[in-house]
C-alpha cells in the first residue's frame, strides 16, 4: 500500500485526535493537511506509518497551541528525544463541550498529555515519545492536568484573573488608544512606577504612586511599546532600531498591575526577547 492511501485509512482517526485536542474541527482538517504534506515530503522511509502521522499531527497540534498562547512552556524538559510513537493505540467517543471548555484551562503539553491518555488510550511510554519526555515527566503532566480539571468552576464572581502576558498586553493596547477606564481597571489602586537611573537619564520618570495618576500618565502613549519577555516575564520595551532601550518590567498580582518598574540597565536589556503576536484585548 502507498503511503497516500495508507494516510486515507488513518485520516479520520488523525482528525479525531487532532479535533479532540485544538477544539476546532477546521483547524484539525488544517492540522492533518500539513502531517499529509509533511508524509509526502520525508525523504527517509517511514516503517510506522500510523505511528509516524500521529507523532505528526500531535506535534503540529502543539505548535497551534503554543501559537495561542504566546508565554514561555515552563513543562520544557532539555535533552529528551522524541522517536516515533507506537500504531497500538484505542479510540474514545467524543468528550462533550463541557470538558472541552475546561481543556482550555491546561497548558499545550498538559492538554496533549491528558486528551491521548484520558480520552484515546495511549500509554505514557508513547505520549512521552510525542512530547519528547520522559515517561515520568509526562505522567506528571497528566496527573496536574486533571487536578486542574477537577476543580470546581468559578462562578462569574470568582472568574479566573486574567494570565500576565494578557493583562500587560491588554494594558499597551489601553495606553494606545487612550481608554482611560480600561486603564483605570487593569491597575491596583495603590499601583507603584519607579524608573532605575539609566531609564531616568532617558527621559522617565522618577516614581509615581496611584492608578489615576500611572493611568494619566499613560493615557495615549506606550504608541512605541512592543510586547517582550524580561527573562521569562511577559513585560514591554521601547525598541529603537532592532535593540531595547527601556524595558517596562511588569509585577502582576490577580489580573492587575501592582508595579511598573522602568528599566534601561544593560544587564536586563540583555534579558529581552521579543513576544510575537497581537495585543491582547478583554
Amino acid at each position: 500500500m502507498d503511503r497516500t492511501a495508507a494516510f486515507e485509512q488513518e485520516r479520520p482517526r488523525l482528525l479525531r485526535i487532532a479535533g479532540r485536542i485544538l477544539g476546532d474541527s477546521r483547524e484539525a482538517e488544517d492540522v492533518v493537511q500539513n502531517a499529509w504534506l509533511r508524509m509526502q515530503s520525508a525523504e527517509i522511509e517511514i516503517f510506522n506509518l500510523p505511528g509516524w502521522l500521529t507523532t505528526a499531527t500531535t506535534r503540529l497540534c502543539l505548535d497551534r497551541l503554543r501559537g495561542r498562547i504566546p508565554v514561555v512552556d515552563s513543562d520544557t524538559e532539555r535533552g529528551a528525544t522524541a522517536p516515533d510513537a507506537s500504531e497500538q493505540v484505542a479510540l474514545a467517543e467524543t468528550v462533550g463541550v463541557a470538558l472541552q471548555l475546561l481543556l482550555d484551562r491546561l497548558t499545550p503539553n498538559e492538554r496533549v498529555a491528558f486528551v491521548l491518555h484520558e480520552s484515546f488510550g495511549f500509554d505514557f511510554p508513547t505520549i512521552a515519545e510525542i512530547l519528547g519526555r520522559t515517561p515520568a515527566a509526562t505522567r506528571k503532566l497528566a496527573s496536574r492536568a486533571r487536578t486542574k480539571l477537577d476543580q470546581p468552576p468559578r462562578s462569574e464572581t470568582e472568574a479566573e484573573p486574567m494570565p500576565d502576558w494578557q493583562v500587560v498586553d491588554a494594558f499597551l493596547a489601553a495606553a494606545r488608544e487612550g481608554d482611560f477606564t480600561r486603564l483605570l481597571a487593569l491597575l491596583a489602586p495603590a499601583v507603584v512606577v519607579e524608573g532605575d537611573l539609566a531609564a531616568i537619564a532617558l527621559g522617565t520618570p522618577q516614581r509615581m504612586c496611584g492608578s489615576e495618576q500611572v493611568a494619566r500618565f499613560f493615557d495615549g502613549a506606550a504608541k512605541t511599546a512592543f510586547p517582550v519577555f524580561v527573562g521569562d516575564r511577559p513585560g514591554a520595551a521601547w525598541i529603537l532600531r532592532g535593540e531595547p532601550k527601556i524595558v517596562f518590567d511588569f509585577t502582576i498580582d490577580g489580573g492587575r498591575v501592582l508595579r511598573i518598574d522602568f528599566r534601561a540597565e544593560s544587564g536586563i536589556l540583555g534579558q529581552v526577547r521579543r513576544r510575537e503576536g497581537p495585543v491582547a484585548r478583554r
